[in-house]
């Protein structure tokens, strides 16, 4: 696929008769007094995400109290927020250091595809995490027979499969369009957005499938939650064990504070009307859900469960 969209781009009959082999980014900030707080802030968020989620995958692994389907989940969202991080982070570093902030055509069609496939992919694994809770919490005497050890595969690696996919559907209709005019990317990463301003022809339709993928998961994962919740909610205020509600409500809200923070970054950034007006917000933004929202995840977890606690308190005894 890769192969052809490359091929696809040699010369095109343009008014200089050049295309772009390269781009730059424009990064996020033009101050340079800025830049050793943000490397130094980039970095620390990095390492945290990286200690945080491999800590998460190791501890599920390594505990065998944790071998359940919540956790399987949880370490599964953790792999993803680990590549997640991969995909822009380390490079958006080594731009701070470098004069030229730059990337390879092919470069960038790969850290396009690889961000598009990663973060959809984050998406319905919160929406099946969401529908994993509804189980536990509203069939709790069925929750075994309910996610037994395939179901819950099924319910990881169809998400991966569909979420790389639909990527290449992403990337295809994106680096199909011929640049060449200038190659300043408006953005510290390569986006959908900025790169189809970049586009010397009309984008109409590479708009048009953005908005409605970007809405077709976001619905469909936000009525997933949705519904799940409502159920769950419904299930705790039956409950008479003020014990059982409280530890209920306790690992809902972790989830429920991942949700929020992602998607609330993802909706404003590519479902909001498009406005010169909003460039700095759309940098900030960005970053805190491609750079925060990973480190968030595994200390909103452990941080809030007291099992995840207990256990990594005795891991660090040992």
């Amino acid at each position: 696929m890769f192969n052809f969209i490359i091929t696809k781009r040699e010369v095109i009959g343009t008014e200089n008769n050049t295309q772009v082999t390269m781009f730059e980014f424009s990064g996020l900030s033009d101050n340079k007094k800025l830049v050793p707080f943000l490397f130094v802030f980039f970095l620390l968020v990095y390492m945290v995400t990286i200690v945080g989620n491999v800590g998460m995958v190791a501890l599920v692994y390594a505990s065998s109290s944790l071998h359940t389907p919540m956790y399987f989940f949880l370490s599964s969202l953790s792999l993803v927020d680990l590549f997640y991080s991969l995909v822009v982070t380390p490079n958006t570093l080594y731009h701070f250091l470098s004069p030229k902030k730059s990337i390879s055509f092919l470069g960038c069609v790969f850290q396009l595809y690889f961000f598009c496939a990663l973060a959809s992919t984050e998406t319905l694994l919160l929406s099946t995490m969401s529908y994993d809770r509804y189980v536990a919490i509203c069939h709790p005497l069925h929750y075994s027979l309910t996610m037994t050890k395939n179901k819950c595969f099924g319910l990881v690696f169809y998400p991966f499969i569909i979420c790389f996919m639909q990527s290449i559907v992403h990337t295809s209709c994106v680096f199909s369009l011929p640049f060449c005019g200038s190659n300043l990317i408006d953005h510290f990463y390569c986006d959908i957005p900025p790169l189809l301003k970049l586009s010397c022809s009309n984008s109409l339709h590479c708009n048009m499938v953005t908005g409605i993928l970007v809405a077709a998961y976001g619905i469909y994962t936000l009525m997933t939650i949705f519904l799940s919740y409502t159920f769950i909610f419904l299930s705790i205020f039956k409950m008479t064990s003020a014990k059982g509600r409280q530890k209920a409500f306790s690992t809902c809200s972790s989830h429920i504070i991942c949700v929020l923070s992602f998607f609330t970054a993802v909706f404003f950034t590519y479902l909001r009307p498009h406005s010169e007006v909003f460039e700095i917000q759309n940098k900030v933004t960005s970053v805190f859900f491609t750079v925060v929202t990973p480190m968030l995840n595994p200390l909103i977890y452990g941080l809030r469960n007291q099992e995840v606690k207990q256990i990594l308190a005795r891991a660090i005894q040992k």
